[in-house]
């Protein structure tokens, strides 16, 4: 089979067939090597680079999720400038915390997985089908989570069905739990639920949503040194993502960069943020 392959330079029947509307399933069955849970580990302890903190808020016309953009290797910084939100279709999002090489490629299955789906099916899966496909491939590596490689994302998106933003957050062993307005996760993840906790209301507006989770970031990389903060100088800013009925979108360098140095400057009046009123 491998000469007629070469020959003709066609794929064997079995991969132009895929018996299954999974990715995943399919990739465990043809070439299961290429799965971030089945690669061998060196001995000993592994140090890798570090995402930390991610934040998400709805608002009543969708959901923000938004990211900084700090990485870490044990005390040190790894990068300042690391990507840590991604569109996981054209209705989703999702923000990775944890070990950053295995994160990054876990979302790039991910987008296959939901691409692949909408292929063989005909349409796109539901926001909930969809937190229950990266469930499952966060379960997929929990050996390397045990090992210290942990992966934990948020993942938010619109939910057409229920015509609101929707917030999903899991735990290494891929458990998925909806949160109801607010979440966070990652290092500096206490401090930015905490932050929010004081500031969020049902009725915010787009603009306000995200502005509140630049707060929390902000709060965040106040009290956590894996968190980075807004940084002027290099002109390295949050990125802030916002998903409606619309579709994905993330703010411009220039929308990210006015609402951080907004935030900074009021910060330099109010170095904690801004008071919640007291009932």
């Amino acid at each position: 089979m491998e000469a007629n392959t070469r020959s003709t330079g066609r794929l064997p029947a079995a991969f132009l067939t895929p018996g299954s509307s999974s990715f995943m399933d399919f990739l465990a069955d043809h070439s299961p090597e290429l799965l971030p849970g089945n690669r061998k580990l060196p001995e000993g302890i592994v140090e890798a680079p570090h995402g930390t903190t991610i934040v998400a808020a709805t608002f009543s016309g969708g959901v923000v999720l938004a990211g900084d953009r700090r990485a870490t290797m044990g005390n040190m910084i790894a990068q300042r400038d690391i990507e840590k939100v991604f569109p996981a279709d054209e209705y989703s999002a999702v923000g990775i915390a944890g070990t950053a090489g295995l994160a990054v490629e876990m979302v790039k299955l991910f987008q296959l997985e939901l691409e692949h789906f909408e292929k063989v099916e005909g349409a796109t899966l539901s926001l909930e089908g969809k937190a229950n496909r990266l469930s499952t491939m966060i379960r997929g590596n929990l050996a390397m989570a045990m090992q210290g490689l942990a992966v934990v994302p948020l993942f938010a998106g619109w939910d057409e069905g229920k015509e609101k933003g929707r917030i999903f957050s899991y735990d290494v062993t891929g458990g998925r739990s909806e949160e109801h307005g607010y979440a966070a996760t990652g290092s500096g993840s206490i401090f930015a639920r905490g932050s929010m906790k004081k500031l969020y209301r049902d009725d915010l507006t787009e603009e306000q949503a995200t502005t509140l989770v630049v707060q929390a970031l902000y709060d965040a990389a106040d009290d956590d040194s894996a968190t980075g903060g807004p940084d002027l100088a290099r002109r390295i800013f949050p990125i802030v993502t916002v998903i409606t009925e619309e579709g994905f979108r993330r703010l411009s360098e220039a929308e990210s960069s006015g609402l951080a140095r907004s935030v900074t400057e009021r910060r330099l009046e109010q170095p904690d943020g801004p008071r919640a009123a007291l009932l």
